[in-house]
């Protein structure tokens, strides 16, 4: 077996011969000096707008200036829960003193840790005694994870109940209970209205907690990794323990296919890989030796951490870190120390419940003191109009609405394989501006895949669907036949099973051996017999020391019965060869100086592209040196070790999904900025992000390049494309940190948990909302930081599962779009939905007014109100989210919402200052905050902040965001719709009670009474006009009855011009949705059931006398709404017509397969 780090970087980053270089010590793709890779940062500008140029640039790291553009770029804002976080984070680092035993000798850790290791025969080393064991596991405690607090279930059920909006449902209630004291027969009713709305917030509030406790168990799942039981020598004795009694300095036994129970110092290992993947994002096993050259303990090579498998062979080590300060725990730290941010759509729907609750307050407060006079100090019926004004005011049904299309959208992205966990998760992915990828299982396969061969000279693609059909790898092309035998022959990985398909089996070892075994299995006809057909006789494995692996086989040639193979690493099965294969049958030439640079050529073109690269040879081994029956010995080395035949190198990858070639490049159409974030290589990296449109512009070392001038002369404006390594992430100023994101195309490799955790922060800082994909451990603390976290189903760790809002089932990138799509879709459904839902607000507040104000008699009542927020309207509102868009491609088209721009990132910033009472010093480029408030004194000062125009200026700024409730929208179904629906209500109201002998006059007459308290409009009222008193109670009820009714046939024209945003209300698109007709014949029957139905009447106080000839009032002022609908519209699109997103030159929307062509192809 061979390892990446040994094989793939040796050369791939130099382009020279050499067996020691690490990638991580080797510069970048293009850069000149060959030095360590560097970024030159000046003033952050906002991406389009011509950047200053290099020479009047500040240095870099020095504090900021006043610039010369016309925006300051303000710095990010901490605010004091942020501070306090970040101290807990400093106090915890205290705490977890740095890994450094990987740059000691194993002597001296095993001192500091008081314990006794033999080097020689690591299996008799003696370890801790029994007493110190005992003695530290006091001192440190059990190697397990701190369980997380938890908070009693019913004390979480009571923090959902007292959000504003279900406070003032439950106040509601209550106060219509308070109503039936005062007058238990007139308020009868009122026991019905009370229960329903007590009932509405306890069920808004159980929805909110339930889905609160499906995520509860994140940090559960941490305490699930540390293994049970590990194999420890105590007092010289090897026995298995509890892992959770393992302590600092105890010597631990693992071999293949064991958990590490702790982080754990080699110090002796034969043949041991790791799979890191999940913790760092490397996407094969890491060999683990007792050496290390290595400075970041994250890329030692004699650290095994925590939770990390054993792929392969076995290791003894000394346990170094135990339970929270392991590198797991200080993940699992991370992540409980990240409060899960509020999605946009929350916090819209939370200001938009503030605004409605101030209203409604304000207004009931108001009218229910002029309403106490004017109706003759009556203050039952003063407190009934004062909860009829409060319920008119507040959409009870609004939540639901929400939640229920919120549902609906969920379910339909379960069946695209998008599995959400956070309701609100459907529209905050919609609503994303920057979408933070790892690349190891999510862009990629985490499978090794063969890509291209080069033999006799002649460079093949491995992939039949790369196109060309001359240059792809068959068995009649020359050395085809040799390297394929190679790949199988030379080889300790094995399929699973035989009796499957290839394609169906699971492939047992290495990875990149599983990666060229799969390939020749595809490729030779008869390869499950092969073993059989040629038995090996004797094989060297891959160790560190050689650097390559050989095998000999029973296997026939002109000159005798036995065949060599070996592969390894290039340059070292280069030197061991002195013939180079040409043809078939052994045809071979010696090497020349040509061949070398062919060889040289190839080899590097193979590793700049981040392909993983070996070498291959093979030997004919001569019958009167080595007969058939020869004893090869290891020990006697009487095997050949040179003049080998060089058949040519391979190279391979971790190839992109299919999918995700496109899925990336219709992100950046959509306006949403796609970043690498891994822990992987730098070449790597940037290797795969050019394959999938996620990097398409030159990066600073390549201008450099193709300028042929040095790094440090390239200015900020002449590239838009960065690559940084993790190395320099904790070093960044706030100033680079927005150079950085003001870049189109950006790439983070080498970075830690931590890192990726800085950079969500970051970005967010900004403004941006941020989505997150990953399926490692190590992604989980950014997972659930970012705005939506989403995991990976099937390559996904259990901890990265449970920290994510959403969990793509099939592990396709792809997905993501379409939930982008369907978050878009969501959002515009959910405005319409908002926007139709609100308008019968003023026709329900309007008649209130008139009662008190005139006085009318009550046109609606507070049970019709009700019934209409939670009955028809609640039916209609539904419908909306089975809305399609109203162009095919025109959502992904649209820039996102809340586009960032250096503007809006100002301005969040600057809103930022405000709450954080901050101020930003332009001069010095620093943001100053105080110190030390009290409680009371930030109370104060929000308390203040109200009354300056600050406050005012930045609630009403343009951001050039859209949100969910805008003055559009409210002007909508406030204002205008709101008040035609109202004029229409109130014209069919009175024309009912003219026709029934009462005009307008009478009805103020009556109303207004001859003395306290009004007596009319009651059963034992005074006859007025030869009308008495039960007729004037049905003929009000019959009034009622119409003004409910006129609102719902108005709200169903209405509900067609809610329809449309960038088209006219006709058409086939008014058609497209057939649950838009179920619903207006649902609310049509429960409208006609509440009036027309025997004894409900009692209940709603409405009558079955009401004739139908009254409907074609309202259904007139229907067709006027349409009117004034399609005329807004056309003056909407001349004022402001919509903005499409540019489109991107470079993207490459052909599919993902044909990744597997390499550049060489295209550069030949």
């Amino acid at each position: 077996m061979v390892d990446k780090k040994d094989v793939v970087d040796e050369k791939s980053v130099t382009g020279r011969e050499s067996e020691d270089v690490d990638p991580t010590q080797a510069p970048a793709a293009g850069q000149a000096g060959g030095g360590e890779p560097r970024i030159q940062f000046t003033a952050a500008v906002k991406p389009g707008r011509k950047r200053p140029i290099s020479g009047d640039a500040p240095a870099f790291g020095i504090p900021i200036t006043k610039r010369s553009q016309s925006i300051v770029s303000i710095p990010q804002v901490i605010s004091a829960k942020d501070k306090d976080r970040l101290q807990r984070e400093r106090e915890n680092e205290e705490k977890n003193v740095t890994i450094d035993e990987h740059l000691m000798p194993h002597a001296d850790v095993a001192t500091r840790y008081q314990t006794k290791i033999n080097m020689d025969k690591p299996g008799e080393s003696y370890g801790l005694t029994s007493e110190q064991a005992a003695s530290l596991l006091l001192e440190h405690g059990p190697n397990i994870l701190t369980p997380p607090k938890k908070r009693h279930p019913f004390l979480k059920y009571l923090d959902c109940l007292s959000s504003l909006f279900n406070l003032l449902l439950v106040f509601a209630g209550v106060l219509e209970y308070i109503l039936l004291g005062i007058n238990f027969k007139d308020n009868f009713q009122n026991t019905y209205l009370g229960a329903i709305l007590i009932v509405v917030a306890l069920i808004n509030a159980f929805i909110e907690f339930y889905q609160q406790q499906k995520s509860q168990a994140l940090l559960e799942s941490f305490l699930q990794m540390i293994p049970a039981k590990c194999m420890c020598l105590r007092d010289g004795k090897l026995a298995q323990i509890e892992a959770s009694t393992l302590v600092p300095g105890d010597v631990v036994y693992m071999r293949m296919g064991d958990k590490n129970p702790a982080d754990v110092l080699v110090f002796s290992a034969s043949d041991c890989h790791v799979d890191n993947s999940s913790l760092t994002g490397e996407s094969e096993p890491q060999e683990r030796l007792k050496d290390n050259d290595m400075q970041n303990p994250l890329e030692a090579s004699n650290i095994m951490f925590n939770s990390t498998l054993v792929v392969s062979g076995e290791a003894y080590g000394i346990v170094i870190r135990t339970g929270d300060r392991t590198m797991l725990g200080q993940i699992a730290h991370l992540t409980a120390g990240e409060e899960k941010t509020a999605s946009p759509l929350a916090h819209e729907i939370d200001n938009f419940v503030k605004l409605i609750a101030t209203i409604a307050i304000v207004t009931a407060i108001i009218f229910f003191g002029i309403a106490f006079p004017v109706n003759n100090n009556n203050a039952s019926l003063a407190i009934n109009f004062a909860i009829g004004i409060f319920v008119a005011w507040v959409p009870e049904g609004l939540p639901a609405t929400v939640t229920m299309l919120l549902t609906i959208a969920a379910k339909r992205m379960a069946n695209q394989n998008v599995l959400v966990k956070d309701l609100q998760g459907v529209e905050t992915l919609g609503a994303i501006t920057l979408l933070a990828t790892d690349k190891t299982g999510t862009l990629t396969r985490n499978q090794m895949t063969a890509t291209n061969i080069w033999t006799c000279d002649e460079l093949y693609e491995a992939s039949a669907s790369a196109g060309v059909e001359k240059q792809v790898a068959s068995l009649d092309r020359p050395g085809i036949p040799d390297m394929l035998h190679t790949f199988a022959l030379c080889s300790r990985a094995k399929f699973d099973r035989t009796d499957v398909p290839i394609k169906e089996r699971e492939v047992l070892g290495d990875a990149t051996e599983s990666g060229l075994l799969r390939y020749a299995a595809e490729q030779l006809d008869d390869f499950d017999n092969l073993a059989t057909t040629y038995p090996k006789v004797f094989e060297l494995p891959f160790n560190s020391d050689t650097k390559w692996h050989m095998s000999i086989h029973k296997k026939k040639h002109a000159n005798g019965a036995l065949t060599l193979y070996i592969k390894g690493a290039p340059e070292r099965i280069w030197r061991l060869c002195n013939r180079m294969l040409t043809g078939v049958d052994g045809e071979c030439v010696p090497l020349t100086d040509k061949h070398k640079e062919a060889y040289d050529a190839t080899y590097e073109h193979m590793a700049s592209l981040g392909h993983r690269v070996l070498g291959f040879a093979e030997m004919f081994l001569p019958a009167d040196q080595y007969p058939e029956d020869f004893a090869f010995d290891k020990k006697e080395k009487n095997y050949p070790l040179g003049d080998f035949i060089f058949t040519g190198l391979a190279s391979l990858q971790d190839p992109p999904k299919h999918g995700v070639r496109e899925a990336i490049g219709r992100c950046r159409s959509a306006g949403i900025k796609v970043i690498m974030v891994t822990g992987d290589h730098p070449l790597t990296a940037e290797a795969i992000g050019r394959k999938i449109n996620l990097m398409l512009g030159e990066t600073k070392e390549m201008v450099a390049k193709r300028k042929n001038k040095k790094v440090e002369d390239v200015g900020e404006n002449e590239y838009d494309a960065v690559v940084i390594h993790g190395e320099r992430i904790d070093s960044l100023t706030d100033a680079e940190w927005d150079n950085i994101f003001w870049k189109d195309e950006i790439i983070f490799a080498r970075t830690s948990p931590k890192h990726k955790l800085e950079i969500v922060r970051r970005a967010q800082s900004m403004g941006h909302i941020v989505g997150v994909t990953g399926d490692g451990v190590n992604d989980s603390p950014a997972l659930k930081k970012a705005d939506l976290g989403i995991a990976m189903n099937m390559s996904g760790s259990d901890v990265s599962k449970e920290a994510a809002s959403m969990i793509l089932l099939d592990d396709n990138f792809a997905s993501i779009i379409r939930g982008i799509e369907e978050g878009r879709l969501i959002f515009v459904n959910l405005k319409k939905s908002i926007q139709y839902t609100i308008t019968h607000s003023t026709p329900e507040v309007i008649p209130n007014l008139l009662y008190v104000i005139v006085p009318i008699p009550l046109p609606l009542s507070a049970i019709l109100i009700l019934v209409i927020d939670l009955g028809f309207e609640l039916i209609a509102a539904l419908s909306f989210a089975w809305d399609p868009p109203e162009t095919a491609e025109g959502l992904m088209k649209l820039p996102p919402r809340k586009p960032v721009t250096q503007e809006t990132s100002n301005i969040f910033r600057r809103r930022a200052l405000r709450r954080t009472q901050s101020r930003f010093d332009e001069e010095a480029g620093v943001v100053i905050s105080p110190e030390n408030q009290t409680k009371m004194q930030q109370y104060m000062y929000k308390a203040r902040q109200v009354f300056t125009k600050e406050f005012w200026v930045d609630k009403f700024e343009n951001t050039g965001a859209e949100v969910l409730v805008d003055g559009p929208l409210l002007s909508w179904s406030y204002i205008e719709i709101g008040l035609i629906e109202a004029v229409g209500a109130l014209t069919s109201f009175f024309v009912v009670m003219n026709r029934r002998g009462i005009t307008p006059y009478d009805a103020h007459i009556l109303q207004k009474g001859a003395g306290p308290p009004t007596n009319y409009f009651t059963d034992d009222a005074q006859p007025y006009k030869g009308i008495d008193g039960p007729t004037q109670v049905d003929i009000l009820a019959e009034a009622q009855s119409m003004y409910y009714w006129a609102i719902m046939t108005m709200q169903m024209f209405n509900l067609f011009a809610c329809k449309t945003r960038l088209t006219l209300p006709f058409g086939r698109y008014m058609f497209a949705n057939r649950v838009t007709f179920y619903s207006i014949l649902a609310g049509a029957a429960l409208a006609a059931f509440i009036i027309y139905t025997p004894g409900v009447e009692v209940v709603f106080k409405t009558t079955r006398s009401l004739s139908p000839l009254y409907w074609l009032v309202p259904m007139a002022f229907g067709f006027f709404i349409i009117g004034y609908a399609s005329l807004r519209m056309i003056i909407r699109r001349r004022t402001k017509p919509v903005a499409w997103n540019p489109e991107i030159q470079g993207l490459q929307m052909f599919p993902t397969i044909r990744t597997f062509r390499s550049m060489s192809i295209r550069s030949t």
